[in-house]
């Protein structure tokens, strides 16, 4: 089909497929998941040999897409903004040492933190890092973007980001396919020195990298994906990017014709087309999804005044959030349509924050925690951590006492008892437990450090839609076996509420133990049971699989 509907996140996942990839790598996270998923959903469906997996965290997964890329084929790797965050230390390398085949790192960014804990603007690590960014405005964009961004790593030589924001990831539009390309021929880079960063070859490929952004800002500068208008000398002008585009259209319609107009899709940004925008404009809106990133640089921080400037910095639109048609028409001074309101609404009709599902094992393990803390210390608090269980801190549970990052659950159980409060508890997931909770329980096997972690096992990772986990049963008891925790003090329960006496009197006997312990709830998640038993059944046979693999 030469056409389909399509969301932003399958738009970037065909791009890539038609672009020649040759493999992909991801962890799970909205709004990102889609991405990795339609790849392997067309690769098993079309019988197309991509390879790839959801790897154990971001960090591995771009490492992985590294050595794709190192063997001269194409990758790509996607995670959501925070997984940046986990992948910071490759993606910072990789700058400098460069792409050998196309190598793409999509972030999808979650502006009004819908399933995040922050706002972060992956603009920001793109321009630390010195790549190039694409910034699609719809799908289309999303598919096209993709493709070129592939051309331009392996052009130049450097991984590309690919930002999209949750939005763009999660609607859908009609997207028009081209044809697809062969895939590259494994081959190794000539010169390998440049992915040896010692200091001797990283001061040469970081001096590459310096050399590169001449080529790269003539691109933007070129570029039709950052067209410039210019209707009139002294008309206020609107420098816009990304999705944002999406919204000025709806907001002004035609009284779009009235400003001259510079969109931006492409980084670094077209120093030039700026300047000739601000020489033509008597004063300039910047709109952007995100931080105020664009505006930063126009405004130098507010210190330049030779144009005014309007955007997120000054007040006229907001600093948090997603934008929306009203936020801009409030910012260019137009009338704003009332919402639709009923008399008595508000009295019928309340707000209902998450839940976990009904018949959720985690339910069962947060009452046999609190049965056993109410005894215990009621003061006791539960250090937590980020999946599906998470919502154990709403009501009326509220079993546990934190959510920073993820495996943060861990390594702050022991800071607590660093700080002289002993025992500590904590809760992870099994997923989060292999993404980055194994590195913590290894300090505290080396101490023996008195905390009490609770690995939560339900068999997936349910709160993304059900993708498979790299260790489950007991493979996560021979994982804490082998990071130092003597088998006496990992101890396995069932949460459920016929078992609930046996969990409850487990809990008590390794609270009275000092030292380290392990608390293995194990119960498959009731929503994807039968993906559960799918997937383990995949997990027997992993060898077999001929695509992409699972």
């Amino acid at each position: 089909m030469s056409e389909l509907i399509l969301l932003g996140d399958e738009a970037v996942a065909r791009g890539a497929i038609d672009a020649g990839l040759s493999a992909a790598f991801a962890y799970p996270g909205t709004p990102s998941t889609e991405i990795y998923q339609a790849i392997e959903d067309y690769a098993k469906k079309h019988g197309h040999h991509v390879r790839g997996m959801w790897s154990t965290n971001e960090k591995v997964a771009l490492e992985e897409g590294v050595g794709v890329s190192y063997a001269g084929r194409r990758a790509m790797v996607s995670m959501k903004h925070v997984g940046l965050n986990v992948a910071a230390d490759p993606f910072m390398n990789v700058a400098v040492s460069g792409a050998h085949g196309g190598l793409v790192v999509v972030v999808a960014d979650d502006p009004g933190m819908h399933s995040s804990q922050n706002e972060q603007d992956s603009r920001f690590f793109a321009d630390f890092a010195m790549v190039p960014c694409f910034e699609p405005a719809d799908q289309q964009q999303c598919y096209d973007m993709t493709r070129e961004a592939f051309e331009v790593s392996e052009t130049h030589q450097v991984p590309v980001l690919l930002r999209l924001v949750t939005r763009l990831a999660h609607s859908r539009s009609r997207v028009k396919l081209a044809a697809q390309r062969a895939q590259n021929v494994a081959h190794f880079v000539d010169d390998p020195r440049r992915f040896i960063l010692l200091p001797g070859n990283a001061r040469k490929a970081y001096a590459s990298l310096i050399d590169k952004q001449t080529a790269l800002q003539a691109y933007g500068e070129s570029s039709a994906i950052n067209p410039l208008t210019l209707r009139g000398d002294k008309c206020p002008g609107i420098l816009v990017s990304g999705l944002a585009w999406n919204y000025l259209q709806e907001a002004l319609g035609t009284g779009l014709e009235q400003y001259n107009l510079l969109r931006i899709g492409f980084y670094p940004l077209p120093i030039k087309k700026i300047r000739q925008l601000l020489d033509a404009s008597s004063e300039v809106f910047v709109v952007e999804e995100g931080y105020p990133f664009i505006e930063r640089y126009v405004s130098a921080l507010g210190l330049m005044t030779e144009r005014p400037i309007r955007g997120k910095l000054t007040g006229h639109l907001p600093r948090m959030g997603e934008l929306s048609q009203d936020d801009i028409k409030r910012c260019f001074g137009l009338p704003i349509n009332p919402s639709l309101k009923i008399a008595g609404l508000e009295d019928v009709l309340v707000g209902r924050p998450p839940s976990l599902c009904d018949k959720c094992p985690h339910t069962d393990s947060y009452l046999a925690i609190n049965e056993v803390i109410a005894e215990f210390n009621p003061d006791a608090r539960v250090m937590g951590d980020i999946g599906c269980y998470t919502l154990g801190a709403m009501g009326p549970l509220q079993g546990i006492h934190s959510c920073l990052c993820m495996g943060a659950s861990i390594g702050m159980a022991i800071g607590v008892v660093h700080a002289g409060i002993s025992p500590a508890l904590c809760v992870i997931g099994d997923g989060t437990f292999t993404h980055s909770g194994m590195t913590a329980l290894l300090d505290a096997a080396r101490d023996n450090t008195n905390i009490k972690v609770f690995i939560l096992d339900n068999s997936i990772i349910a709160m993304t839609g059900g993708q498979p986990t790299a260790a489950t049963d007991e493979e996560v008891v021979d994982l804490v076996a082998g990071l130092g925790v003597p088998r006496a003090h990992i101890r396995i329960v069932v949460p459920s509420p016929h078992k609930k006496q046996h969990t409850t009197e487990t809990i008590r006997e390794e609270l009275a133990y000092s030292g380290l312990s392990v608390i293995i709830a194990r119960r498959a998640c009731v929503t994807y049971a039968k993906e559960v038993k799918l997937q383990k059944e995949n997990r027997a046979n992993k060898h077999t699989i001929e695509v992409v693999s699972v």
